[in-house]
């Protein structure tokens, strides 16, 4: 028997099996696409945060230094030489008002309410309301 004649005599049983198993396979190697995917883009998302946080140090070590640097300046130019740390309450009362200020704003972008994906909530409801629909009129 030839291949022409074995897939003639092939039953639906046999092509709806092969088309599982192909089925399977292809979901299977979906999987391990998405999963060498997923890991590629951990690995540059790790990567980024740890420059970010790097960044972030150096950072904040540059606005120390410019704060004590603030301090010095205040402290030789407008104040007698007992009197540093009222230069010092100035630049932590500014630095502290931003700080307040920057976190508040932050928790607010925070907020639950903020976080919820509107967008998809209103969609999934009329996706369901049009499935109700589809079935009820359906069903009649």
């Amino acid at each position: 028997m030839d291949a022409r004649t074995y897939d003639r005599t092939r039953g639906f049983g046999e092509l709806l099996r092969d088309l599982a198993h192909g089925s399977a396979d292809l979901l299977r190697g979906e999987v391990k696409l998405a999963r060498f995917e997923l890991t590629a883009i951990m690995a540059g998302v790790t990567r980024g945060s740890t420059q970010v946080a790097l960044g972030g140090v150096l950072l904040l070590l540059g606005g120390l230094a410019f704060a004590v640097g603030v301090v010095l300046l205040v402290g030789d130019q407008w104040l007698p030489r007992d009197l540093y740390w009222v230069a010092a309450l100035v630049v932590l009362l500014i630095t502290g008002g931003l700080a307040a200020w920057f976190a508040r704003r932050g928790l607010s972008q925070l907020a639950p309410s903020q976080l919820a994906p509107d967008q998809t909530l209103e969609t999934l409801k009329e996706d369901t309301a049009w499935l109700k629909q589809q079935l009820t009129s359906g069903a009649t």
